[in-house]
Parts: C-alpha cells; sequence; structure tokens
C-alpha cells in the first residue's frame, strides 16, 4: 500500500471516530458515557491524527445508554426507580407499581436561569480582589433589568462565594426584591472535566479531579426534576462562572461534557434551562445578551 493511501485510510479511520464521538453527544447524560469513545488527537508532524483514547475521571458514574439514546433516568428521579419493586400487595398477590408510581411523579416544571456573573478585574492576585469593573456594575444592572422585565415570580438566587459572583449577585437582588439568596462553595469556577479538542494551557489532571468532582456535585445538586411536593412552576437563578455553566448545559442536555469549552458566554449572560415534570429538558436559551447594548457587552 503506498503512503498516500496509508494515509487515506488513517484519515478514514479517525473521521469514523469522530462521528462516534459525535454521536455520543446524543448520548444519555454521563460523562462515562463518551469517555468510551476514541477520540481524534491532534496532527504528528507527518501529518496524520493520532488517536487517543479518553480515560473516565475518578468521579465519572457507571455507563448510560448508548448512542443516541436519551436517559429519562438522568437525575435518578424517574418515578419507577424510586419505587421498591421488591414490595407488593401481600393480601392480593397484585402488583401496586402503577399506583405507587403516581405519588413519585413531578407535577411542576422548573426554570433554571443561569447568570454569568459580570466583568471583573481579571489581573488582581487575590481572589477578594477580583472586584467587578466600572463596566461589570453596569452589565450587572442591566442584567437584573433584564430578568426583572420578564415578570417571573422568582423562587430563589443562588450564587457562587467568590468575590465578583457576590457583587453581580448583589447587583441584580435589588431588581428582584424578595427574593430569597444562597451562597455556594460549589458554583466556584474552576476546570470541570478535561477540555476535547485538548487546549494548550495545560493543567495537572489533579485539578480536573479535584475540581470536577465538585462541579459535578453542583449538577447533581441544582440540576433536576422538580420535587414531588413542589405544586407549580418554580423559577430559579444561579450567579455563577462560565465553565460551571457550560458544563452543565452540556450534562443536562446529554452532550459530551468534555465539549464544555466549544461554547462562548459573554459577562452578565444570561442562560434558560427547562427541566420538565418527565425529566426532559430544554435550552431556551444560551449566553443571551441581546438585552445589553453593543458596547456593554464583554467576555473577561
Amino acid at each position: 500500500m503506498s503512503a498516500c493511501a496509508g494515509g487515506a485510510g488513517r484519515a478514514g479511520m479517525a473521521f469514523r471516530q469522530a462521528l462516534q464521538l459525535a454521536a455520543c453527544g446524543l448520548a444519555g447524560g454521563s460523562a462515562a458515557v463518551l469517555f468510551s469513545a476514541v477520540a481524534v488527537g491532534k496532527p504528528r508532524a507527518g501529518g496524520d491524527a493520532e488517536p487517543r483514547v479518553v480515560e473516565p475521571p475518578a468521579w465519572a458514574g457507571a455507563t448510560r445508554p448508548g448512542p443516541g439514546v436519551w436517559d429519562p433516568n438522568w437525575d435518578r428521579r424517574e418515578p419507577l426507580s424510586l419505587v421498591n419493586l421488591r414490595k407488593r400487595n401481600l393480601g392480593s398477590g397484585d402488583d401496586d407499581v402503577p399506583p405507587r408510581m403516581d405519588h413519585y411523579k413531578a407535577k411542576a416544571t422548573r426554570h433554571i436561569f443561569l447568570i454569568r456573573h459580570s466583568q471583573y478585574h481579571v489581573d488582581a492576585s487575590l481572589e477578594k480582589d477580583r472586584t467587578l469593573t466600572p463596566l461589570g456594575r453596569e452589565q450587572a444592572e442591566l442584567t437584573g433589568l433584564r430578568l426583572a422585565s420578564l415578570g417571573l415570580k422568582f423562587n430563589r438566587i443562588v450564587h457562587s462565594s467568590m468575590t465578583r459572583a457576590v457583587e453581580t449577585t448583589d447587583i441584580i437582588r435589588k431588581h428582584l426584591p424578595g427574593v430569597n439568596t444562597v451562597s455556594t462553595d460549589l458554583l466556584r469556577e474552576g476546570a470541570p472535566i478535561e477540555p476535547d479538542p485538548p487546549v494548550s494551557h495545560w493543567k495537572p489532571e489533579a485539578v480536573y479531579y479535584e475540581d470536577g468532582a465538585r462541579i459535578e456535585a453542583a449538577f447533581r445538586n441544582y440540576i433536576h426534576r422538580a420535587d414531588t411536593k413542589q405544586q407549580e412552576d418554580s423559577y430559579e437563578v444561579f450567579v455563577c462562572h462560565a465553565n460551571v455553566i457550560r458544563y452543565i448545559v452540556c450534562r443536562a442536555l446529554q452532550f459530551p461534557p468534555e465539549g464544555w469549552l466549544r461554547l462562548s458566554l459573554n459577562n452578565g449572560s444570561i442562560t434558560h434551562l427547562v427541566v420538565r415534570p418527565d425529566g426532559r429538558v430544554a435550552l431556551r436559551a444560551l449566553g443571551d445578551t441581546g438585552f445589553m447594548p453593543p458596547d456593554k457587552i464583554s467576555r473577561s
């Protein structure tokens, strides 16, 4: 076989592997699914693509359904999974699973608004000194006004404990009076998972190991269908960071989470996720800043 033919064969194989990885984007939720695929690596000096196997992180859960299959129990709140199937009606011997399942069915829809913090002083050495810039404060005002203009009854604001998120929240909450505010370390910025394609600025595995587990915990804690006791639709605001939001969007839509870096979010942008009672998820808006004048938009 000629060198040219051999290169074409390898390129074809790499292309098929890329298609296989892309198909995983429609797979059910967990990072473990896509890590079982073979990703296409950076070209070698000779121009051929060298396949690399992406290992699953230590915190990744069990494998979900294969490519193209939506996992209805992605949040572990699918009614059937909450019913003890071993428990039967001992009197009649009949299986009373259907009526028991009704008890565990969600009734309300959750609207989740993910807000990226406003522009801040990126050059400060200490996190506490990375405060909002004057432009950042204007952006937060515009975001708060936009949320208020929606006419929704917001249930709560949950925000990252990092300075730039706290200051963004303080400005936004003035436009949403009476809404309870909660701070959490889970939503702090970090490196959620090693991105694919790889990036030039290398990070040790320990960074993804620590940050990834925390950000995954944030996803599991805050992104799920409504509690069975919730009777009315809810509207919740989460003020946090670009990496966290991008990872959450990928996980919620059951896209490959290592693709988070392919998305881009402006400062003060609004991302709107909807979680239906049956567990289906829709993305209403991603990084919306259409409510800001062009000269107020930034992405630092």
